[in-house]
């Protein structure tokens, strides 16, 4: 679902992410872990052509698609309708003036959802569906951005993943400003989704312990660069480059 070769990400000619090889496939998570700075979120918004003002080379294929080469339109085709974003703080992007579930039925138009005769059912029943696949009551479209916590606004978000049908999901720290309780209930449905639905997951975290309950394979990064990477069992328990050894020992 993801496929990255050499892929460098230069700004005013600094190089911001150098990563040699990440692949994620159906089914699969991948976590991108390091300090702050270190090139993970860069990486993240490359995969969908978000970096602005970047000179990118390499090979990025997402859902099939020539990241690098495509067209604008081509690149709206695979954002949110097939790779969905899930940004850390999803609730500065809700209009705080409208319902969720106007600006989900808006999303859903937006992509063509509802109009082709692969997605059954009608809007109302595909978004009900969506939010109830994250564990939140249906109720939840009625309200507005500043009724919910963020902990529900990450799941609204997942929802509003699965609603547009995207096979691939970048969550970039999908957890950092929720309190331990509301990380669990986040993590478990993006690893019911990805058992499920065999949704991609690419992760990206500076919480290790975190990574720990559902990565398969990790890449850790430092000054931009991909310093060491493998299964996750292994990088966690095992590392072999210092840094990851200082990041573990960081723990508390």
């Amino acid at each position: 679902m993801i496929e990255v070769r050499d892929l460098r990400v230069r700004y005013a000619g600094r190089l911001a992410a150098d990563v040699p090889e990440l692949d994620v496939g159906a089914g699969e998570c991948v976590a991108i872990v390091g300090e702050s700075g270190s090139g993970k979120s860069t990486t993240l918004l490359s995969l969908l052509g978000l970096t602005q003002d970047a000179e990118i080379s390499g090979h990025v294929r997402v859902c099939g698609v020539d990241v690098l080469a495509a067209s604008p339109r081509g690149l709206r085709e695979i954002r949110g309708a097939r790779a969905a974003l899930v940004m850390q703080s999803p609730q500065s992007a809700l209009s705080p003036a409208t319902r969720l579930g106007v600006l989900m039925r808006r999303a859903l138009k937006l992509h063509g959802v509802g109009r082709g005769a692969d997605r059954g059912g009608s809007l109302d029943e595909i978004m009900a569906e969506s939010v109830a696949a994250v564990m939140l009551d249906r109720t939840i479209l009625r309200r507005y951005p500043h009724e919910i916590s963020g902990g529900q606004a990450q799941r609204f978000a997942i929802a509003l993943a699965i609603a547009l049908g995207a096979e691939v999901i970048l969550a970039d720290e999908p957890t950092s400003a929720l309190d331990v309780t509301v990380q669990a209930e986040v993590v478990g449905v993006l690893r019911r989704l990805r058992e499920q639905r065999g949704l991609a997951l690419l992760l990206v975290s500076h919480d290790l312990a975190l990574i720990s309950t559902i990565a398969d394979r990790v890449l850790v990064m430092k000054d931009g660069e991909v310093v060491e990477s493998g299964p996750a069992a292994r990088v966690l328990t095992e590392p072999a480059h210092p840094y990851t050894r200082e990041l573990l020992e960081a723990l508390p």
